[in-house]
């Protein structure tokens, strides 16, 4: 699958810029502000499985006794 890229204009205040910065290691902008937004998405996704799990949306056939008899 080829990504495509989207150009945009964000306003960020000058503070939340430098966390930014400090947060993702990086100088420039786009590979900041791309590099929050891929981390964003990821723990939303996360969080988003745990909830259904929490919810029993899984079925596995062995208790958690039973799996960790394999390791």
């Amino acid at each position: 699958m080829q990504n495509s890229l989207m150009r945009i204009t964000v306003d960020i205040p000058d503070d939340d810029w430098d966390d930014l910065r400090k947060i993702t290691g990086e100088s420039k902008k786009s590979p900041a502000i791309s590099k929050a937004v891929t981390e964003y998405i990821k723990r939303a996704k996360a969080k988003e499985f745990g909830r259904l799990l929490r919810e029993g949306s899984f079925d596995f056939p062995m208790t958690n006794d039973e799996l960790e008899k394999l390791s």
